[in-house]
């Protein structure tokens, strides 16, 4: 007999469908919303109900009927400068906070990022009492701290909200940031920041996992909790370590960090005079990502879920090279 009844959004993407693993492997139902019929049978084949529906057009509330609870991972991770995330991450957000309470969902993991406290500049050890930037570091970054704001407006004494907070999401079936940076080492367009000695946070999708299985059952409602893996390490080191379960080493090239954060703003900058027409080769928000220290505290997490990491750094490392894919040419 299953124990809940979890919707999840954006259950055909990275977070999402390791999300549909991890639920439906712990015996729960779990409906997973899907824009395409690619996604649909994607989800299915992970053991979930698919629903066809789209957040942004739809009304989601009759596809979630009989469902407890929501976990709402859908979202546009696009880091450039234009506004298409800001909007989508916004609307998409609040058409989904809506569904739930008509739906009676019970309780809601909303997924954030650390992005909503970056302004370019370094966050060290942060906790979630770390105000919001009053100038985010763009369009991505300043939607999500809007979504966070909206999703936290719907916590109620029917329907808890959850928020959390992951940062640099890594691992098994990575079609994101891993992909990204193996391409750009193949295509000679990798380099350091400064060395890539900074600290940086991560946080391995099966403790992201773990982490919302928590937050939907000893998570308060109202509040905000930081994830990662631990202790951090250096941005080299993880980028290194990641790109070695890949076959691949990155080059010694390096680029001093003022000059890419003047490239960056010029770009920003470009993109605005030009309506958009041309951007620059990188986005401030892509900076302020992945160029300074960004460390969180996760001693809320610990002491009110009870979180600790279920996979560790080295693990998570041989699973990677162990299902390591041949590159296609």
């Amino acid at each position: 007999m299953t124990k809940h009844h979890i919707f999840i959004t954006g259950a055909s993407g990275y977070v999402g469908r390791n999300l549909v693993r991890h639920f439906v492997h712990a015996g729960d139902q779990v409906t997973g919303l899907a824009r395409s019929d690619r996604g649909a049978r994607l989800i299915g084949g992970l053991g979930a109900m698919p629903v066809r529906g789209d957040m942004l057009r739809d009304d989601l509330s009759p596809f979630m009927a009989g469902a407890t609870e929501l976990i709402h991972a859908a979202a546009n991770v696009d880091h450039g400068p234009g506004k298409e995330a800001y909007d989508e991450n916004i609307s998409g957000t609040r058409a989904v906070m809506a569904a739930a309470a008509t739906a009676g969902i019970a309780r809601v993991v909303h997924l954030s990022s650390d992005s909503v406290l970056q302004d370019g500049q370094a966050l060290r050890n942060v906790s979630e009492n770390h105000p919001l930037p009053q100038r985010a570091a763009g369009p991505y970054s300043a939607g999500k701290a809007e979504a966070e704001r909206i999703a936290l407006n719907g916590n109620s004494a029917t329907m808890a909200v959850v928020v959390l907070r992951p940062r640099m999401v890594w691992g098994r079936d990575d079609t994101t940031a891993l992909p990204t940076l193996a391409h750009m080492v193949r295509a000679g367009k990798f380099a350091w920041i400064s060395g890539g000695d900074y600290l940086s946070s991560a946080t391995h999708i099966a403790n992201l996992c773990h982490a919302v299985e928590l937050a939907l059952t000893r998570g308060r409602g109202g509040e905000i909790y930081h994830i990662s893996d631990g202790p951090a390490r250096s941005f080299r080191e993880t980028v290194t370590a990641l790109l070695a379960t890949q076959g691949l080493v990155p080059p010694e090239k390096s680029v001093p960090r003022p000059v890419l954060r003047l490239i960056a703003s010029a770009g920003d900058t470009f993109f605005r005079l030009t309506g958009g027409r041309l951007r620059g080769p990188l986005s401030f928000q892509e900076y302020a990502t992945s160029a300074i220290e960004i460390t969180l505290d996760t001693s809320k997490a610990t002491r009110d879920l009870g979180y600790r990491p279920v996979v560790t750094w080295e693990d998570g490392l041989a699973e990677l090279s162990a299902n390591v894919r041949p590159e296609v040419t």
